[in-house]
């Protein structure tokens, strides 16, 4: 999931929302669907946290307001 971007990861949660939404999905699906959607979250969380370091970094560890 590291190899993906920000953008790819949120387009893929935005289409796992849509599915869980649409209440299509069998149970097990739906399960395994949400699992998937909350490591992406997560893994969406990192990527905010890390650029946020970035940038407090390069303004000289001022507070960022994010």
């Amino acid at each position: 999931m590291n190899d993906k971007t920000f953008e790819q990861m949120m387009a893929e949660l935005s289409t796992i929302v849509e599915q869980l939404e649409k209440g299509d999905l069998t149970l097990d699906e739906a399960v395994q669907k949400y699992q998937e959607g909350i490591a992406l979250s997560n893994a969406l969380k990192k990527k905010l946290e890390e650029a946020q370091l970035v940038v407090t970094k390069k303004l000289g560890n001022e507070e960022v307001p994010f």
